[in-house]
Parts: C-alpha cells; structure tokens; sequence
C-alpha cells in the first residue's frame, strides 16, 4: 500500500460541531528561516464525554482530534493471533469515534472468515468486506462505502469480516489495502484490523500507517515475540516504523505478574509507547463494545492508549500546549 504524503488540512476541511475551541500555534512560529510565520491554527474540539473527563489527558486528546492529517491511517495489528487484537480495534476506535469531529471507519483486513471485529462492533446488515472488495469501483463516496458498514455503540463505522461463506470469502491483503486506500480518502481517520505481522504485506500496511500499533496480551511470551517482531522490523529497514509504534499490553485477568511487569518496563525501551490496558469483564465478552460503559480505570487507559495514536496523526503546526486558551463555541 504506498504512502500518501501528509498534507497540512485547510481550515474546511475540519468538520465542526458543538464543543470547545483552542487557538493553537505553529511548532516553530517566527523561527522559519527567511520565511513568514504560519498563521495561528483555530481548530473547533466536540465536547468530551463526561464518562472520560474532566481530564487535562482528555481534553487534549479530544483537541488534537479536530486537526488531524488528511487520509489519516491507523495500523493495528501484532506478533501472534489471539492477542485481542479485534477488541482493542473496536474499543480504541470507540474512542477516536467520540473524539474526532467525523466519521471515524474501521476496516477488517484479516484473510480469514472469523469475524471477530464483527463481534465487537455488532451486526445489523449483512454487509461485509466482500461487498466492498467486489465494489471496489464504486467506493468513490462515504454514501457509497456506508452501505456496506456496521454500526458500533460508541458510532464507530466498521467494514467487517466475512464469516457466511456460500460464494463469499474474506478478503486478500492487498485486496483489503485497495479497499483501504479507496475508505481513507474519504474520511478523516481510518483504522485497520491487520492480520498478524508475518509478511512483508502487512509491514508495508504498517509503513503506510501514520500511527502503526502492536497489541500484545499480558503475558511474558507475548510480550517477547512482540519484541522479536519490533527487532525483525528494525533490521528489515523498517526502522521508521518501529519508531512510531505503539505498543498497547492487553491484560487478561486482573492480577498481573512480577514478571510480566519487568518485561513491560523492558519493552519502554525499545518502543516509544507502552500502554498497559487492565483487565475488564467486558472487553472479555464477544459482544459490542460500548467504551463509555467500560470500568473507569480501562476508559482512562484508552483514553491514554488514544492520545498516543492522536499525536501520531495530528497536524504537525498545531501545538496544543495545556495554557491554550478555551473558548465555549
């Protein structure tokens, strides 16, 4: 899938709605060699929920939102399969859904009929990545693409698997990054349910992705095949992916081992951002995911897990910094 250059957004493009407005200001206002100053960006933030605030993490989170990248592209994927990976795509795309002033889609790319971000999103048609992989030609509108999309609680658009079989039939990869490239022109941010990292398909996916992510469960051999996968991608040439990774630790029982501590802290290390996610009985059922009615410590933690991926897709000009003044729109 190749790469789309960034683009900084003109002030249209920014969806707005009711909520809270900052002024922001370029990174290096008035440096620019022989060059005028940026204009100050004024970008127009939907309120935060209040399941998620008041939070100073929050608010920003939801800030730099309103200014993201056009095309943004979110990559999540990871070292072994069973790791929670279409969970966390369902809950963190909750959050971003809440948070971006648009429409926010999520894209099923594994090669197999499962169906697991189906389940964590919820069914009401029988559209999948089938229909879109077959219309491909048409997906020139979100009019277009949104006849083929599931609805989560939280309002997360998703493309999901295809599990019925009877002539139908989960996507290839790259008939899944066609699909992506066509989905991401029309929307502010999409995110990608990616098959596990074992071919060169997938990292390229991850190379094209603003904000790659790697989800692995709590557990001391997850967590070291994950940094066996971080390593491979280094010495593969793919080092600038390997420094934008976020890294998100799901637990899967509420009690974490010394061990599995130590080897977090180790992971710091080698990747830029660790985000532990506990343990909650409701992201352990095959059900759809309302993030506003997940346990208190987990919203925080995804809110955190959110700010991490925001600030890979947010506009470079617009610092945000925590004295920006507020304005009630």
């Amino acid at each position: 899938m190749p790469d789309t250059p960034p683009q900084a957004p003109s002030e249209h493009s920014l969806p707005l709605e009711d909520g809270n407005e900052w002024s922001g200001f370029p990174a290096a206002a008035g440096e620019r060699r022989g060059r005028e100053p940026l204009p100050a960006m004024r970008v127009r933030a939907r309120p935060v929920p209040h399941e998620f605030g008041p939070a100073d993490v929050a608010e920003l989170v939801w800030l730099r939102a309103a200014a993201l990248l056009p095309a943004a592209l979110v990559a999540v994927s990871s070292a072994d399969g069973g790791v929670g990976r279409s969970t966390l795509v369902a809950a963190l795309g909750g959050v971003l859904a809440l948070a971006v002033p648009g429409p926010v889609i999520a894209v099923d790319m594994n090669p197999v009929p499962w169906g697991g971000l189906g389940e964590r999103i919820g069914r009401s048609t029988a559209g999948t990545m089938w229909d879109a992989v077959r219309d491909l030609h048409t997906l020139t509108s979100r009019r277009e693409i949104e006849r083929w999309t599931q609805h989560s609680p939280s309002g997360l658009l998703a493309l999901v698997g295809e599990t019925e079989g009877r002539g139908r039939r989960p996507p290839r990869h790259d008939e899944a990054a066609a699909v992506i490239e066509a989905v991401r022109r029309a929307y502010p941010l999409a995110i990608c349910d990616v098959m596990p990292a074992l071919i060169t398909g997938v990292w390229r996916t991850l190379a094209a992705a603003h904000a790659p992510v790697l989800v692995a469960r709590a557990t001391t051999d997850s967590l070291h095949h994950t940094m066996r996968l971080v390593a491979h991608l280094r010495a593969a040439g793919y080092s600038t992916v390997a420094d934008r990774i976020v890294l998100a630790v799901v637990a899967s029982s509420p009690d974490t081992d010394r061990a599995v501590r130590a080897v977090v802290q180790q992971a710091t290390a080698a990747v830029p951002a660790v985000i532990p996610i506990p343990f909650d009985a409701q992201l352990a059922r095959p059900e759809p995911i309302d993030v506003r009615r997940l346990r208190k410590p987990t919203r925080h933690a995804l809110v955190h897990l959110a700010d991490a991926v925001i600030q890979r897709c947010a506009d470079p000009r617009a610092e945000l910094p925590l004295g920006a003044v507020k304005e009630r729109a």
